[in-house]
């Protein structure tokens, strides 16, 4: 088997791949870099060709003689008279990329950039995240987390980019960054960012977790109401909307910002439309709530003068995480789906703010949804309940977002938004989880109802 096709048979098969299920084949192998001796760590760079538009993958790689037993499973195959590896599981290949940073080489294609401030603790070994799907992070002890980007795109990461000046700010929202590994092979004209290490936030807990752990305990005190059992999470709810409130004025004051004039507002309802059409043939329960939907697009693109700057573009309780010194947020890549040119532009900050929404709506239903008990009574409670803790909690993040009232403008964004958003999950759950398809059903009725 030729290199190409052993490393093809390793790429369809890894957890990070997001071409599942269409045909590619290996056009391009490239090795962007070299990092120490003893094993050899290879930065290598694969081009996968589906006939109507080409990836880029990275491929940390680590070279040994002779097999090693404790890396059998991460095996990609054997060429060049050794034996190669997945060299995010191997510790002395990460040792490698963490001592790097600490003393950055002084030629050579890689550049290690560091920010100042934090000395990092050599003494550490990696230990990778199973969890991790798009990319591939790992853990140096307490110390720090290098997340190395498995797809890669042309050009400068949003999210190394983003922590960089929220990092410089003092921001206390994310994960200070540390630094960052890209390379002088440039591809299509671009610089390539390949990985970002920032701080470890060892107490952290996700925030789709938390708040599903406090619909389970709502849904256990069957007699009392969301504001008065010991999990309710309106507080928290509170402090994420605050935390994402001065995120974007700290956005805002590093980043342009724009305004978006009356034909820019009719192009981005005029997508909107689009995207509704489409998914109206996919969902045809969507066709009862389409004229109403379609107003309120129409009333989007009568809007003028919009503010808009740079946001995180793909927020939800997901992409939160709750320390002892408050919430982060994290994953400023934008939506991984569009091009790196659209997940850059500026837009309004109530698409973050209507992510967030559609989050917090969604979290009970799926613990109402995965609940053990066929007795309908207690169904029809739950539903009530979940009805009631995603009310409580949307109302009090976005209070505590707004610090006041929303003006008729922003409230009118933030149901466009909060729609488009709803007709994306509607496709989503039509494929994926039909019966689940209620959930962003039921809220756009109370979209059009309002």
């Amino acid at each position: 088997m030729s290199v190409n096709d052993t490393v093809k048979e390793f790429i369809e098969q890894a957890r990070w791949f997001g071409g599942k299920g269409r045909d590619f084949e290996v056009a391009g192998f490239r090795r962007l870099g070299t990092v120490g001796t003893d094993p050899r760590l290879d930065l290598d760079l694969v081009t996968l060709d589906y006939g109507d538009e080409r990836e880029y993958y990275q491929l940390p790689l680590v070279h040994y003689a002779e097999p090693q037993e404790h890396l059998e499973h991460a095996l990609v195959g054997s060429w060049d008279g050794g034996h190669v590896y997945d060299a995010v599981h191997d510790r002395a290949a990460m040792a490698h990329l963490l001592a790097s940073f600490d003393t950055p080489p002084t030629e050579g294609p890689l550049r290690f950039e560091r920010l100042p401030g934090h000395d990092l603790d050599l003494s550490t070994h990696s230990t990778l995240f199973s969890g991790e799907q798009s990319n591939s992070s790992l853990a140096f002890g307490d110390d720090a987390l290098l997340k190395l980007f498995r797809k890669i795109t042309p050009g400068r990461n949003p999210d190394v980019t983003i922590h960089d000046v929220l990092t410089r700010a003092g921001s206390d929202h994310v994960a200070a960054l540390y630094g960052w590994l890209e390379t002088d092979s440039l591809v299509e004209g671009q610089v390539l960012q390949l990985g970002m290490l920032q701080q470890f936030l060892r107490t952290a807990t996700d925030g789709w977790d938390l708040a599903l752990a406090s619909v389970r305990n709502l849904f256990v005190e069957g007699d009392l109401h969301a504001d008065e059992v010991g999990g309710d999470f309106a507080g928290e709810a509170a402090r994420l909307g605050v935390a994402l409130r001065e995120t974007h004025e700290t956005l805002a004051e590093h980043f342009p910002r724009e305004t978006r004039d009356a034909a820019a507002q009719s192009a981005l309802a005029t997508a909107m439309g689009e995207r509704l059409d489409a998914a109206v043939r996919v969902v045809p329960e969507l066709a009862e709530h389409a004229p109403a939907l379609r107003e309120v697009f129409g009333r989007v693109a009568d809007l003028s003068d919009v503010p808009i700057q740079q946001i995180h573009a793909d927020l939800h309780l997901g992409q939160t995480l709750r320390t002892v010194k408050g919430w982060k947020i994290v994953d400023f890549e934008g939506e991984p789906a569009k091009p790196l040119a659209e997940r850059v532009l500026p837009d309004s900050p109530w698409r973050d703010v209507a992510g967030m929404l559609r989050s917090f709506d969604y979290a009970p239903r799926v613990v109402e949804r995965t609940h053990d008990d066929s007795d309908p009574d207690a169904a029809d409670q739950r539903a009530f309940r979940a009805r009631e803790w995603s009310k409580r909690n949307r109302e009090t993040f976005l209070l505590a977002y707004a610090d006041g009232p929303l003006g008729v403008d922003e409230q009118l964004l933030l149901s466009a938004y909060v729609a488009d958003k709803a007709v994306y999950e509607a496709v989503y759950e039509a494929r994926n989880r039909p019966s689940w398809v209620s959930i962003p059903l039921d809220a756009i009725a109370k979209v059009v109802a309002a």
